[in-house]
C-alpha cells in the first residue's frame, strides 16, 4: 500500500484531481467529509461544538450551521483551535480505520488522503504519507475560479485565499507538483503520469521526471 497526501489551495482544482484518482482506482479519504461526520446530527462532536460555541451555531433543523460557525472561527486562532480539538481526533481515528480496511482489501492499494489544510495543520512532516502531492495554480487562476465558478465576490475570495497557507509554503512540502493553470486535458495527463508511477511502485519523490511540466520546485 502507498499513502498519498493530496493538498492544494482553495480554487486550485484539488477536488478534480481527487476525482481523477478515484476513477483510476485510488481509495480517496476526504478529510472534509470526515470532519462533517464528526459533527453530524446526533453525534457527541456536535454536542461538544454547541457546548463550546453556543446554540446559535445550530440551524433550524438541529444540524450544524457551518457558515455561521465559520464566521466565529475565521481569523480567531483560539476558537479555531477549540474546534479542531473536537474534530481532529475523530478524523484521525476514522482515517486509521479506512486505511486499515483498504490495506486488508487490497494490499497494494493507493490510498489518497484529500487534506485541504495539510500545510496549515503541519501534517507534512509526520509519517502518514509516503508521497505528498500539491495541486498548484496561480493566485490569478484561483481568484478567477472562486469568483466565476463559485460565485464569491472578489473581496470574499481574497480573504479565503489569504486565510490559507501561502502558495510557496505548499510548494515547499511537495514531493510532486501538479500544475493546474491549464485545461482539463493538461491536468488529466499529469494525473495519469502520476498514477502510472504510483502503481508501478516507483519512488516518485526521487525522480525529476515525476514533476510534471517542470512545475515549481518542491522539497
Amino acid at each position: 500500500m502507498i499513502t498519498v497526501g493530496l493538498t492544494g489551495g482553495i480554487g486550485s482544482g484539488k477536488s478534480t484531481v481527487a476525482g481523477l484518482l478515484t476513477s483510476y482506482g485510488a481509495v480517496v479519504v476526504d478529510a472534509d467529509l470526515l470532519a462533517r461526520e464528526a459533527v453530524g446530527p446526533g453525534t457527541d462532536g456536535l454536542a461538544r461544538v454547541v457546548e463550546e460555541f453556543g446554540p446559535g451555531v445550530l440551524a433550524a433543523d438541529g444540524s450544524l450551521d457551518r457558515p455561521r460557525l465559520a464566521v466565529l472561527v475565521f481569523g480567531d486562532p483560539a476558537r479555531l483551535a477549540a474546534l479542531n480539538a473536537i474534530v481532529h481526533p475523530y478524523v484521525a481515528a476514522r482515517r486509521a480505520e479506512l486505511t486499515a480496511a483498504a490495506a486488508a482489501a487490497t494490499p497494494d492499494a493507493v490510498v489518497v488522503f484529500d487534506v485541504p489544510l495539510l500545510v496549515e495543520n503541519r501534517l507534512a512532516d509526520n509519517d502518514d504519507y509516503d508521497v505528498i502531492v500539491v495541486v498548484d495554480a496561480s493566485t490569478e487562476t484561483q481568484l478567477r475560479r472562486l469568483v466565476d465558478e463559485r460565485g464569491m465576490d472578489e473581496d470574499q475570495a481574497r480573504a479565503r485565499m489569504a486565510a490559507q497557507a501561502a502558495r510557496g509554503e505548499r510548494l515547499a512540502v511537495a514531493d510532486v507538483v501538479i500544475d493546474n493553470d491549464g485545461d482539463l486535458e493538461h491536468l488529466r495527463a499529469q494525473v495519469n503520469r502520476l498514477w502510472d508511477r504510483l502503481t508501478a511502485g516507483a519512488d516518485v519523490r526521487v525522480h525529476p521526471d515525476a514533476r510534471t511540466d517542470d512545475p515549481p520546485q518542491g522539497r
